[in-house]
């Protein structure tokens, strides 16, 4: 075993592997066949760091802190500030640094707590791949390969490194995310000339491709950014598709940035012409931008998705990309094969059976053969014959084998019967049948097939309809020859049928049921034929279902093909690569679509699919491929993760509400006063506070309880209902502002600190309090808001309530109020949240219509 440390860790002295013999290969990476001690690994990857094409994301306390201070906002308050103490104005200076300083300390706390959480979350589901250390064979995590690791590599594993193929069996690989070709290829050891070109490389196995079938061993050369994939990233942006809720977001963001824009512009121009100081009028402009800004926004949405991430976690279910609790939310599609999602997965042989239908021992016997001896991806069809076949089987060796793949359907093991190599072939059964040219049917020698076609097919209808799966079996002497290819899969004999079943889930109609109250279509993607499919759709509780045929699917246009897929319930017969024309159909047609899968034919439509899940029993390439992956083979897992999606989306849209509707709501009212009076509504530092403090109890907002019918259906994201709810929201707002206006100057003939206090109280009760209204569509007490929540509005209103009469009174321009205006403030208060409540219903009713 070689041990030795390379004498040149960097990837020049490798440059053009593919050119050099694999002792060569070896020999510059100071590694060998039984791979690297595990002292000698770490040693590497002290020098060539982890084996990741983008570094981790660490960002230090420090720097996070600073984040929360970069928007532009942020930075132009922190200009006035500086102006502020420029012109000799400490006070307004220090104060406006110490609001800015609390809110980004708020924001901190609450986003490294969740950015913690997140990784610890993220540690649960990690790719890991069989390599040689120490001479043994061990799960090693992806991001720990070095170069000189020698990796075993089997269907259904993504290729974690660069590397250099030392030998293999039939081995086909992926390489569809590094050349765009879609078909697998035929990879080979093998010497080649140094000016080939990267999709002729067929020694050569690439990072980021997936084995689809075979088995291969090989020795990494080149990890993380030194690969080929790393190179392509540094060119390009690789960032995620933006989803539904991201657009919304930016969409939201534009429309803030509109108003903003105009009032400040306005303001600032009508308080100059008013001749007011211009450094007042300016940071009175700014602040404005302040309080329509939801300065939290970014902060409160990567705390709801990352606590709903947390509560996902806890049942079972581990989100990979926090975006995509949204459209999990929003799905309204769910496509997924039967396997152990709608069926227990437990595959069970039937019966294995001569073409006579009688039990077989010798197919039984030859089908455990095959199902033992093969040394690619174990299935649990293969668990399945190897529990019902009692057979002895030990005087049949291993010789060679031609690998399972999803073009050939069919895996063949040559091994030796009474000394002679004999092939055993078992897979689909017309695959099995378009290489028999004999059946056993009992008698002394093989008869020709055509006599007993019509036998066969009978058969195969008669179990496929009692939704039985049926595999075929078949077997051939070589001759003497101990090296098979495909071409050798011809002239077989047919010896008899494997039938399976898996029976449907426990409670599965139940669980549809629930799907369907939750506004989800559920749509069976399966390979088997339309007989069984069939049955098994029955059998779960769909009636009378609309099925559709990987033949005919071929034969429909893109546009007919989007009509169809709406009202099919099942699709049979599918090939790999139409599952993700179905999924890109049903998307074009408007739908929100999940697809669930486990195996090496998913990868490409989990990637398609709005929100892909897997499980953490998949193969490394759908885990790789999914948003979300399941610690449990489970729809009812599925569930609880929908519902807390749903629960995510709408806690965020609470915020976005709360915050546009009262915000817009002062702010338009300060412009407006600020026309009128001879002094403005509020200091630039008392609107700071106002949205510092009105923030406050929305930090709170992730762990709001949410009312059941808010979850009954998929949540989207309405801009038109945003628009709609702050102009609505926001006007009644604006028109109690104003009777407390008239009320300050004249009932209560207040001179400016008591104007500015009477009103900064009565803007920050309101704010407060109608959180409570908006945050549900019930009648307000009747839906419990969180227990943090409410703690939280409660702390604030008793804040405003005491601040004129404290210490920090004059800090912030303010003034002791009489006990008749606390009264009336209480009062108006009151009325405000009676009124919205009407308003609120009223709102729904209208727009529901």
């Amino acid at each position: 075993m070689q041990t030795t440390q390379p004498t040149d860790s960097s990837p020049d002295h490798l440059s053009t592997f593919w050119a050099l013999p694999a002792s060569e290969v070896l020999n510059r990476l100071a590694t060998g066949e039984m791979g690297l001690s595990q002292d000698a690994a770490e040693k590497i990857r002290k020098t060539v760091g982890p084996n990741l094409i983008k570094p981790k994301e660490k960002t230090s306390a420090v720097g996070l802190f600073i984040r929360q201070f970069n928007s532009p906002i942020s930075l132009i308050l922190i200009i006035a500030a500086i102006l502020s103490f420029f012109l000799n104005d400490i006070t307004d200076g220090v104060i406006i640094l110490i609001i800015i300083l609390i809110s980004g300390l708020l924001s901190f706390w609450q986003e490294r707590g969740a950015s913690n959480a997140m990784q610890q979350l993220l540690s649960i589901v990690v790719a890991k791949t069989s390599v040689l250390r120490d001479g043994k064979e061990q799960e090693v995590p992806d991001e720990q390969l070095v170069p000189g690791d020698v990796l075993r590599l089997r269907s259904g594993d993504v290729i974690p490194a660069d590397c250099y193929l030392l030998s293999c069996n039939e081995l086909f690989v992926n390489e569809a995310t590094l050349t765009g070709e879609t078909f697998p290829v035929d990879k080979q050891p093998c010497l080649l000339d140094a000016a080939t070109p990267i999709a002729k490389r067929r020694n050569t196995l690439f990072m980021g491709s997936s084995v689809v079938s075979g088995s291969g061993t090989a020795v990494a050369v080149h990890t993380g950014t030194t690969t080929e994939l790393g190179h392509i990233a540094e060119r390009i942006n690789t960032t995620a598709p933006e989803t539904d809720f991201e657009h919304g977001i930016r969409r939201f963001g534009y429309l803030l940035m509109e108003l903003t824009l105009v009032l400040v512009f306005l303001i600032f121009a009508i308080n100059v012409f008013l001749h007011k100081p211009v450094l007042d009028a300016f940071l009175f402009s700014l602040a404005i931008a302040v309080g329509l800004t939801p300065q939290l926004l970014p902060a409160i949405i990567s705390i709801n998705l990352a606590k709903g991430a947390s509560r996902m976690a806890t049942k079972q279910v581990i989100v990979k990309r926090l975006s995509s609790i949204e459209n999990l939310g929003s799905m309204n599609v769910l496509c997924s094969d039967k396997t152990g999602t709608l069926t227990e997965g437990a595959v069970k042989v039937d019966r294995i059976i001569d073409v006579n239908g009688q039990i077989s021992p010798r197919a039984g016997l030859l089908a455990k053969v095959n199902a033992q001896l093969q040394q690619g991806f174990r299935n649990p069809i293969d668990v399945a014959i190897l529990s019902f076949v009692p057979a002895d089987m030990s005087s049949y060796p291993r010789v060679d084998e031609i690998p399972y793949d999803f073009i050939r359907k069919r895996l063949t093991i040559l091994t030796e019967e009474g000394g002679q190599p004999i092939m055993v072939t078992k897979g689909a059964l017309q695959n099995i049948l378009d290489i028999c040219q004999f059946v056993d049917a009992g008698g002394p020698s093989p008869v020709p097939i055509a006599d007993h076609q019509a036998t066969i097919q009978k058969t195969f209808q008669e179990l496929s309809a009692k939704g039985f799966r049926t595999l075929g079996l078949a077997t051939k002497n070589t001759n003497g020859k101990r090296a098979i290819d495909k071409t050798d899969e011809a002239g077989m004999t047919f010896l008899g049928f494997i039938s399976l079943f898996d029976s449907p889930k426990e409670g599965i109609q139940d669980t549809l049921a629930t799907l369907q109250n939750l506004g989800i279509q559920i749509k069976m993607i399966t390979g088997d034929n339309v007989l069984v499919a069939t049955a098994v759709a029955q059998a779960i509780g769909i009636k009378s279902p609309s099925v559709l045929t990987g033949a005919n699917l071929r034969q429909l246009s893109s546009e007919a093909l989007r009509h169809k897929v709406t009202t099919t319930h099942v699709f049979a017969e599918i090939e790999p690569n139409q599952k993700e024309s179905i999924i890109l159909a049903l998307k074009k047609r408007g739908y929100v679509v999940g697809y669930m899968g486990d195996g090496i034919n998913d990868a490409s439509a989990l990637h398609a699919a709005d929100v892909g899940i897997s499980v953490e029993s998949a193969v490394n390439v759908a885990k790789e491929s999914a948003d979300i992956v399941l610690l449990k083979q489970d729809l009812n897992v599925l569930i609880d993760g929908v519902r807390e999606g749903r629960r995510t989306f709408t806690n965020t849209m609470k915020y976005i509400f709360m915050a546009t509707s009262a915000n817009f709501g002062n702010m338009f009212s300060m412009a407006g006063a600020s026309i009128f009076l001879p002094f403005l509504p509020l200091l630039p530092v008392q609107i700071l506070l106002t949205n510092l403090l009105t923030d406050l109890p929305e930090m709170a907002i992730a762990s709001d309880n949410v009312d059941p019918n808010a979850i009954e259906k998929p949540a989207k994201w309405d801009m038109q209902f945003i628009r709609r709810f702050m102009m609505t929201f926001g006007l009644l707002s604006s028109v109690f502002d104003y009777l407390s206006f008239g009320l300050l100057l004249w009932v209560f003939k207040a001179n400016e600190a008591l104007f500015q206090t009477g009103w900064f109280v009565e803007s920050v009760m309101s704010a407060s309090t109608i959180v409570l209204v908006v945050r549900t569509r019930q009648v307000f007490y009747r839906s419990r808001p969180g227990r943090w929540l409410l703690l939280a509005t409660a702390l604030i209103v008793g804040i405003v309530l005491l601040l004129p009469v404290s210490p920090l009174a004059n800090v912030f321009g303010f003034t002791t109020m009489p006990l008749s205006l606390y009264g009336a403030i209480i009062g108006i208060v009151g009325c405000y949240v009676l009124l919205a409540e009407w308003l609120k219903h009223w709102f729904y009713k209208r727009y529901k219509q």
